[in-house]
């Protein structure tokens, strides 16, 4: 059956007519398209840059709990995912026409007691990482993602986040990755970790809390993405409190949380391309993607800049079209423009997956 919905389109501003015919856009009438929507704001389905479908806060989860998660995303309006990294395999959710777009990134790369346990893939031996990105390349879907640091215990008490990888091994494992066709991210709270991966040719940082006015440069130079995940950021205080018996690595992570959104700012006024990321999974909820863009607004992004970042910018990045004739019809609508108040992000009126409507 053919849909057809009518209201201003985002990101043209243009009061439009949409249809919809097997679950593509068409911008030509269909005269016997049932009305969906009359009025209010059309946006392309937003973007969960950094979440883990198959994740829970004890660790992996079966299939039908990372089914829910999905579920919860998609009715918040993040109608595309990035799986940024999930020991659980959801390649059979990606067959499933009512849930979200999963982009995967197969597994976490790591080292042994240098990230959170069960989720990664653990290298006892740094020069397996090219082999080990390899591997992951071939089972995600077009990005590999890397634990960059993370406490380093054996210091001791003076314990404190420390990279993971040497410089050279990076640059010979984000080759592979790019040899075989898929971008590399990385998990990076910290400062250290980040000249190695910006020289080696990064394409995205994941958090990048511990961005300095050289590495901001260096990212903008470079044209390397930030995903800042300024939800997950809230957390980092608890982190410490929970951390007292390194005091070193808790103070930093307190340093780290206050300058946050100092951070974001300068990184925006670079010229960085900053996009949207919950890090649903673990200890935060999924469907939280409004509450991204919000804090990204925050952080300096002006509303419809922060919109973009969960939206059509976002899509755009991974690849994926937004609303032009023929595109997939993925899309949300909200009743007022969510440019004058974010907060409408929270309550959307409509949404269409797949040419058809889910709520």
């Amino acid at each position: 059956m053919a849909l057809h919905l009518r209201g201003v389109l985002l990101p043209d501003d243009e009061a439009r007519d949409l249809w919809v015919v097997d679950g593509r856009v068409r911008t030509t009438p269909v005269p016997t398209a049932e009305t969906v929507s009359d009025g209010g704001y059309l946006v392309p389905g937003l973007v969960d840059a950094h979440c883990h479908v198959g994740i829970g806060p004890g660790g992996p989860v079966e299939l039908i709990e990372a089914e829910l998660q999905a579920v919860t995303d998609r009715d918040a309006g993040a109608l595309l995912l990035r799986d940024c990294g999930s020991p659980t395999d959801t390649r059979p959710l990606q067959e499933r026409i009512d849930l979200p777009r999963i982009i995967r990134a197969g597994r976490h790369i790591a080292r042994p007691r240098r990230y959170i346990r069960y989720l990664g893939v653990e290298l006892e031996d740094p020069e397996q990482l090219p082999a080990a990105v390899a591997e992951q390349a071939a089972q995600g879907d077009g990005w590999v993602k890397l634990v960059g640091d993370w406490i380093d215990r054996s210091r001791g008490a003076g314990a404190d986040l420390a990279p993971l990888w040497p410089d050279d091994v990076l640059a010979k494992a984000i080759r592979v990755a790019h040899d075989a066709g898929a971008r590399v991210t990385a998990h990076v709270f910290g400062e250290e970790a980040l000249p190695g991966l910006l020289a080696a040719g990064i394409d995205c940082i994941e958090h990048g809390t511990g961005l300095t006015d050289d590495t901001i440069a260096e990212m903008a130079h470079r044209g390397t993405a930030l995903v800042p995940t300024l939800v997950n950021i809230e957390n980092f205080p608890s982190i410490a409190d929970g951390a007292s018996k390194y005091p070193t690595y808790a103070a930093h992570m307190r340093d780290l949380h206050a300058r946050v959104r100092t951070t974001v700012s300068k990184a925006v006024e670079a010229g960085i391309s900053v996009y949207a990321g919950t890090d649903a999974g673990g200890g935060i909820e999924h469907g939280r993607i409004a509450d991204e863009v919000v804090a990204l607004h925050e952080a300096g992004m002006s509303t419809t800049d922060a919109l973009g970042a969960a939206s059509w910018a976002a899509r755009r990045w991974l690849g994926w079209p937004t609303l032009g004739d023929g595109d997939p019809a993925d899309l949300v609508v909200y009743p007022t423009d969510p440019r004058r108040d974010l907060g409408v992000l929270r309550h959307p009126s409509r949404i269409v997956l797949r040419g058809r409507v889910v709520r």
